[in-house]
């Protein structure tokens, strides 16, 4: 018969040490009424036949959100702007030859409206230059 444990392949991370959490406390501290927050640094693997309280599992559910959203945010922000970033230029490579047509053509009805009227007023007349 086949052995039902095979190697997984190469990529997928694999635990290697299984940690025990002790039962008792090592020192005669007494309890404190809120146990304080795990530290994630400090987080262990639980044996697999654990039993856990509700409170327990919201708990872990809580600090394993926590955990997730903090490593999203700080990649969030830099992809967020890198992403933003490249659509603006994107935008702005896109309107530059628009906006050289457009302000060539407001510029050139100005300077054919400027010379019009230029014109029709110095049309027989004499220079203002004398007296």
């Amino acid at each position: 018969m086949a052995s039902t444990l095979r190697t997984p392949p190469r990529f997928v991370p694999t635990l290697t040490t299984v940690l025990e959490t002790p039962a008792e406390p090592a020192s005669p501290e007494p309890q404190a009424a809120q146990p304080p927050a795990p530290d994630p640094a400090s987080s262990m693997a639980l044996p697999p036949a654990a039993q856990l309280s509700q409170a327990e599992i919201v708990s872990l559910e809580e600090q394993l959100l926590h955990r997730v959203l903090q490593r999203v945010d700080l990649s969030l922000e830099e992809r967020l702007s890198d992403t933003v970033s490249a659509a603006v230029q994107h935008q702005l490579d896109a309107m530059v030859p628009r906006l050289r047509n457009e302000i060539e053509a407001v510029l050139r009805a100005l300077v054919i409206e400027a010379m019009a009227a230029e014109l029709s007023e110095n049309t027989g007349s004499t220079p203002a230059s004398g007296a």
